[in-house]
């Protein structure tokens, strides 16, 4: 099906009008529907007939939230270029390895990054676009262009681009590296509006014109699908840059937010603050977190500090909508049945196939662990140059998750453990391989073993064994200060102990479920 998204944003600006539709919060920035769709309509008019991109050709953001809010839908469904999102979060050498595997022929920037990232950019043969007015100096560099010069410059008329929702590649996102190479996903129209229809289908997370939604997570992540269904039910999406929990709470209480997403460890510290100095939060009706379960300890504090506001949501970046939420009702400890679901992923979403198969894809009856397997219109069209990878990850339409799993007698979906090596810490997806890769690059490092172990705040923290050549020394500091330097900071073990040898196959491969064995003993699930 072909849609013309300059014409459905119309009809948007049409219905809400001079309501708010984006706030930045830092940058003072305000957009009612109508500003926003004619703001929108400058910038596609820029990414077409500035900068010449079409059917095929990339641009790729390197943005914190307020400059991504502008990149949003619906600017980039009214143009036909592929978008790529990044983690801004990530260092320079990481956004320098994904921009030669997708070559984008622009990135946009935060333009404090221009100097650092200049070089890498021009010899990848990228032009860039800063998102703040450069200094004259910088404005002086080739192939170096100001955002706002260009969109003052460019028409806000409606164009006559029609996309199909179903083929067109509309984004990539690129997933944690299970091999050291993240893999990227490629997202249709179709995968991005069933992010929307599932808040609509998740009734319990109150998305209404009414609705003021503060994103403090990356919208180029988990937050994104809580992004869609504010802006479609005529709703105002406010960002906020950086993590700054007193800011959050002073953000909450004076532009009378509703709604947020935030993961555990930041509820937690979120308690904290406010158990020490409250504010008014009287305007809050749904906390979205993801990511991990809530401890029932310290649930049982949330909601008798914020109230029954709570709802979890189980998602992934290669399907980007609610897939099970766990709703405000189910978020209580007072019965036996009650403490068992809160460590559940809560119940599908209705529209949603979830199943649980066994390695050869056969379904499971209720109440057994096996691979949970996933067919919805959030299912994404595979990974964008891996072939091999789509091929073993999909299988008749449906994805395989990775994650082991088990759907009870009452329909409630739970995680227990995880095929694939990746750990969640804090929210964030790290992959074992990719960490494990920077601890050996050291040279006295013989081989590591790098794990999730539980972390009463974060869900799992990042934990390696290392074992050392003979006769090799490094201290731990060392080695965590080089892990960071290549794969930024939350990648890094918050943790390090050296051991004299590892568990391993008949192959030699480390066996990494042994090392994790030790640390979950007595726990019902192996995850966060």
């Amino acid at each position: 099906m072909k849609m013309n998204f300059s014409r459905v944003m119309r009809l948007l600006s049409l219905r809400y009008g001079n309501q708010e539709a984006v706030v930045n919060i830092e940058r003072n920035r305000r957009y009612t529907f109508e500003q926003y769709h004619l703001l929108s309509n400058r910038i596609a008019d820029v990414l077409c007939n500035t900068l010449r991109l079409g059917v095929g050709d990339k641009f790729m953001l390197v943005l914190e939230n307020d400059n991504l809010s502008l990149m949003m839908f619906p600017t980039t469904f009214k143009q036909a270029a592929t978008v790529v999102l990044t983690n801004l979060r990530d260092p320079m050498e990481e956004h320098a390895r994904q921009m030669a595997q997708v070559s984008p022929k622009v990135v946009f920037l935060e333009t404090r990054l221009l100097d650092a990232y200049y070089e890498t950019l021009r010899g990848l043969g990228c032009d860039i676009v800063v998102m703040d007015p450069p200094s004259v100096e910088q404005a002086a560099q080739a192939g170096v262009h100001s955002f706002w010069a260009l969109v003052d410059a460019a028409s806000d008329a409606d164009n006559e681009v029609e996309l199909d929702t179903d083929e067109h590649l509309a984004m990539l996102r690129f997933t944690g590296g299970t091999t050291g190479k993240g893999k990227c996903a490629m997202y249709s129209i179709d995968n991005m509006m069933a992010t929307r229809d599932s808040g609509f289908i998740s009734t319990d997370m109150c998305f209404s014109s009414a609705a003021r939604l503060l994103h403090v997570s990356p919208i180029s992540h988990g937050t994104m699908m809580t992004y869609y269904p504010t802006f479609f039910a005529g709703g105002a999406n406010l960002t906020m840059n950086m993590l700054d929990m007193e800011k959050w709470r002073e953000v909450v209480e004076t532009e009378r937010v509703t709604h947020s997403f935030l993961v555990p460890t930041v509820l937690y510290r979120l308690l904290d603050l406010q158990k020490a100095n409250p504010r008014d939060f009287s305007s809050l009706t749904t906390l979205v977190y993801g990511a991990a379960p809530m401890s029932p300890t310290k649930l049982g504090e949330l909601v008798e500090c914020f109230g029954q506001i709570f709802c979890q949501g189980y998602a992934a970046t290669e399907a980007a909508m609610f897939i099970a939420v766990l709703n405000k009702a189910d978020h209580h400890s007072d019965t036996e049945a009650a403490v068992r679901h809160l460590s559940s992923a809560g119940r599908i979403t209705p529209g949603v196939e979830v199943f649980i198969s066994d390695e050869n894809g056969k379904q499971l009856p209720f109440g057994e662990t096996g691979e949970i397997r996933i067919r919805c219109k959030a299912i994404i069209k595979g990974y964008y140059g891996n072939p091999e990878a789509t091929a073993s990850e999909f299988e008749n339409g449906a994805w395989k998750s990775g994650d082991l799993g088990y759907i009870d007698a009452d329909g409630y979906l739970y995680i227990v453990d995880r095929i694939k090596d990746m750990i969640i810490s804090g929210g964030f997806n790290v992959y074992a391989v990719e960490v494990e890769a920077a601890l050996a690059s050291h040279p006295a490092v013989s081989m590591a073993a790098v794990i999730g172990i539980p972390h009463a705040e974060w869900g799992e923290a990042v934990h390696a064994e290392v074992v050392l050549r003979a006769g090799a020394n490094v201290g731990v500091e060392e080695l965590i200060a080089l892990t960071k330097s290549k794969l930024g900071g939350y990648k890094t073990p918050k943790t390090l102990v050296f051991v004299t040898e590892l568990p391993t196959s008949a192959v030699g491969k480390v066996l990494r479920r042994k090392v994790k064995e030790k640390y979950w003993q007595g726990s019902g699930r192996k995850v966060g």
